[in-house]
C-alpha cells in the first residue's frame, strides 16, 4: 500500500481565478421600467390622438375605454421601437466586442409631459479600450434608430392632413420643423398656405421626438454618442469640440426657452466628469476610411434632425 500523501492542513487550497461574468441584469428592473414607460406614453398618445381627431379645435373629452386606450398605441408602439432600436444598437455592439453592457432601462414620464417618456440608455459597465470599439458602439444606436424614425417619418405625415388655425389659438404649441421634417411634409404636402398647419398624426409626434433625440444623442459633447464619435475622430482635440458645443447650447437656450433643461444637463455632465473623453489606448491612431465617412453620415443625420426651436408657443409664429 502506498504510503498516504503527505498534506499540510494549514495550506488553503488553491482557488482558480474566474472571469467575471458580463451582461448580467435585474431583468425584473428592465421588464418594471419598460411597462410603466408603455402606460405614460400610451396616456401620452390617447391625448395626442385627441388633439389629432379634434383638428386643434376645443372638444369635450370622451369618456375612458380600451379603444381609447388603443387609440394611444399609435404614438407608445412607434415611440418604443424608436428608442428601443436606438439602445439595442448601442447594446448588440458592446455585445459584438464584449464589453459589458446593461439592458435598456426606459424612463417613464406620466402626463402632462408630452412624451410620455425622457428616453431610455443603457450603461456601459467597462472602459471601451478602442477607438474603433468606440466608435462603432457610440454610432450604432444613433443610425439604428434614424432607420426606425425615417418611415416611421412618412408613414405618420402621410396619415396627417393640412387644416385652418382657429382664430385666437394662444394655447397651442408650434413643434420645430428639422430639415429632414421640412422635406418628408413637402414632399407628401407641399407648401402650405398661410393660416393652415399639418395636424399631425400621433405616429408623425413619435417619429419628430425621435429624430429630435437622435439629435440630442449626436450633440459631440463629453459621453454622449456624439461625444464618443468626436472623440474618435478628433482624438484629444474633441475638448476644444465639446466646449464650442457648450457654448452653442447656451445660445440656443437664450433664444428658446426648450433648450434650458437639456443645456442645464450637459453642463452638469461636464462638470461631474470633466470635458475631456476618457482615454483609450489607440487614441493617437487615426480611424479608417471607411468610419470616417461613417462620421460624416452621423454629421448629416445631425443636421437634418436638428432644430434650433423644438417647442414654442404658436402665438410667436405671427400667423
Amino acid at each position: 500500500m502506498d504510503p498516504a500523501p503527505n498534506v499540510d492542513l494549514l495550506t488553503p487550497p488553491a482557488v482558480a481565478w474566474q472571469r467575471p461574468k458580463k451582461f448580467r441584469d435585474r431583468v425584473w428592473l428592465h421588464a418594471l421600467l419598460f411597462l410603466l414607460t408603455v402606460a405614460s406614453t400610451t396616456l401620452a398618445g390617447v391625448g395626442h390622438y385627441l388633439a389629432y381627431q379634434s383638428d386643434f379645435s376645443p372638444t369635450r373629452l370622451p369618456g375612458l375605454s380600451m379603444g381609447l386606450f388603443a387609440s394611444g398605441l399609435w404614438y407608445s408602439v412607434t415611440i418604443l421601437v424608436i428608442l428601443g432600436c436606438h439602445e439595442l444598437g448601442h447594446y448588440f455592439a458592446c455585445r459584438y466586442y464584449d464589453v459589458d453592457a446593461s439592458l435598456p432601462y426606459f424612463l417613464p414620464v406620466p402626463p402632462p409631459m408630452l412624451t410620455g417618456t425622457l428616453g431610455a440608455f443603457i450603461r456601459i459597465r467597462e472602459p471601451i479600450p478602442s477607438k474603433r470599439m468606440l466608435f462603432d458602439i457610440g454610432i450604432a444606436g444613433p443610425i439604428a434608430g434614424f432607420l426606425v424614425a425615417v418611415p416611421a417619418l412618412f408613414l405618420g405625415l402621410s396619415m396627417s392632413h393640412v387644416v385652418r388655425i382657429p382664430p385666437n389659438s394662444t394655447d397651442l404649441l408650434e413643434l420645430g420643423e428639422p430639415l429632414l421634417f421640412k422635406l418628408a411634409s413637402w414632399l407628401l404636402w407641399g407648401a402650405q398656405p398661410d393660416g393652415y398647419s399639418l395636424n399631425m398624426h400621433p405616429v408623425a409626434f413619435a417619429a419628430w421626438f425621435g429624430l429630435l433625440a437622435t439629435a440630442l444623442n449626436l450633440f459631440p459633447i463629453g459621453q454622449l454618442d456624439g461625444g464618443h464619435i468626436s472623440y474618435a475622430v478628433f482624438g484629444r482635440r474633441s475638448t476644444y469640440v465639446t466646449l464650442v458645443m457648450i457654448v452653442v447650447a447656451i445660445v440656443l437656450a437664450y433664444f428658446s426657452s426648450s433648450w434650458i433643461v437639456w443645456t442645464v444637463l450637459m453642463v452638469l455632465m461636464l462638470v461631474a466628469f470633466g470635458p475631456r473623453h476618457p482615454r483609450v489606448f489607440d487614441e493617437h491612431v487615426p480611424l479608417d476610411r471607411a468610419r470616417l465617412i461613417l462620421a460624416l453620415v452621423a454629421l448629416a443625420m445631425f443636421i437634418l434632425c436638428f432644430t434650433p426651436a423644438p417647442i414654442q408657443p404658436m402665438e410667436l409664429i405671427g400667423r
